[in-house]
């Protein structure tokens, strides 16, 4: 008898456990992921946008950011940045900042 109903309490309770959903799941949003994946840009970016100081780039603040730099790196002006174009907009942030 309490083996059923420690077995029914087990089912329940795994039951209650939900999976995280696509939006309970946080994820950083492309324009943040460009500079955490870039010390280079990050520093960058930190020095620049980040307008409360606190080391942290907010989601607004990145957005400004990744917005300089896309017209940074935009040489040709077609509205894409190619690997060719990021490496020398990523060499002339650290020569030049």
């Amino acid at each position: 008898m309490v083996l059923p109903l420690l077995l029914l309490s087990a089912a329940a309770a795994a039951q209650s456990v939900t999976e995280p959903t696509p939006a309970s799941i946080s994820t950083a949003p492309a324009a943040a992921q460009l500079f955490e994946r870039d010390w280079v840009l990050m520093n960058w970016a930190l020095k620049f946008y980040d307008r409360d100081r606190d080391i942290l780039l907010e989601p607004s603040e990145a957005q400004a950011a990744a917005i300089e730099f896309r017209r940074i790196a935009d040489g040709d002006g077609d509205g894409r940045v190619t690997p060719h174009e990021y490496r020398q907009a990523r060499e002339f942030i650290l020569a030049r900042y």
